[in-house]
């Protein structure tokens, strides 16, 4: 047994996966939920016994519950982020609750003498609100990049991320003496589901397979696996000597259509609802002013977002799964689960 760390956010995607590799690893585990309710359901999820793995009430907004979570954790991996499917219109409703949320663990982290605090980050904090030259193909961001929230364009999921990001780094500097603290920047996190309960992501390759999505867009995102980032957490809580260190995690940057193919092309019929025809630059443009979706779409048509892993291949001795098979699997634990009627 390596001690207790608390991992926040215990119903979230990247969370159980991380919680599941801990206790296998002989970590107990702490971790947080909005209501007790939850414990029921997520707990033949994630494994573990009452002993090893321990629910407590806490949420971003608010101060109950987060000391008695980090009580007798010596590390803490703050995953825990508001992360909707549609855009709000404050952003406010984004950024107040990530920011806050991660103040909130920090000093509850503070309190209870955790040594190592990894914060779940995103590639939002990174690669948002540059120029246009930095979005073409043969550019590569890395871990120096900062999303520019100067940039009124930048959306609000993307300012959330980074603004929290750099409180908590601020608060680190300020306050957090005796307290290593790590990010980690995951781009669009795929892999096997285990519930019916889906990350944002999930849901695209979700509304693919449906066909919920009747032509597809010159729009793409780096892809990374869910179990990847999950290990890059446990490396980022054990690994010595990572104070201040900030990992991006991200396979190749794919578009719609480099995905629908690879559906197509591993899954056959039950890829049938699949789509292949490409929805022009010049109907989203069209479209945009009278659809949310579109909109959204409209800003990232042609922009190739690339990341590097390279910092944390060689600093942590990191891996990835193919970004072809995190894609198949995502798909057929989807249709496994029948979350998806192909």
């Amino acid at each position: 047994m390596n001690g207790t760390v608390l991992v926040t956010g215990g119903s979230g995607y990247i969370a159980g996966f991380l919680i599941r590799q801990l206790l296998d690893a002989g970590w107990h585990v702490n971790t947080t939920v909005r209501s007790l309710a939850r414990e029921a359901e997520l707990r033949p999820l994630l494994g573990g016994t009452p002993e090893t793995l321990k629910f407590f009430a806490a949420d971003l907004t608010s101060d109950a519950g987060w000391d008695e979570a980090a009580a007798g954790c010596s590390h803490v991996a703050h995953v825990a982020s508001p992360f909707p499917l549609h855009v709000p219109k404050d952003p406010e409703e984004l950024v107040g609750p990530a920011r806050d949320g991660a103040l909130r663990a920090l000093r509850a982290a503070k309190k209870a003498g955790v040594t190592r605090f990894v914060l779940t980050s995103s590639f939002a904090a990174v690669g948002y609100g540059h120029p246009p030259h930095r979005y073409v193909a043969g550019k590569v961001f890395a871990e120096g990049d900062w999303t520019v929230l100067e940039n009124p364009a930048v959306p609000p999921y993307m300012r959330s991320k980074t603004v929290a990001e750099r409180a908590a780094r601020d608060w680190i500097a300020a306050e957090g003496a005796g307290m290593e603290f790590v990010s980690v920047n995951p781009v669009a996190v795929l892999g096997p589901v285990t519930s019916g309960d889906l990350s944002t992501s999930i849901e695209l390759v979700k509304q693919l397979l449906e066909g919920a999505i009747p032509a597809l867009p010159d729009v793409g995102f780096g892809i990374v696996d869910v179990r990847d980032v999950a290990d890059l957490h446990v490396r980022a809580l054990t690994e010595p000597g990572l104070a201040g260190e900030r990992f991006l995690a991200s396979g190749p940057f794919l578009t719609f259509s480099e995905i629908a193919a690879i559906l197509k092309r591993r899954l056959g019929h039950e890829a049938r609802k699949v789509p292949t025809r490409r929805l022009p630059n010049f109907v989203v443009k069209l479209g945009a002013p009278f659809s949310s979706a579109l909109k959204q779409v409209s800003t990232e048509l042609g922009k190739v977002r690339a990341a590097s892993s390279a910092h944390a291949e060689r600093r942590v001795g990191w891996t990835m799964h193919p970004a072809e098979d995190t894609i198949i699997e995502t798909a057929r634990s989807l249709i496994d689960l029948g979350l998806v009627k192909v």
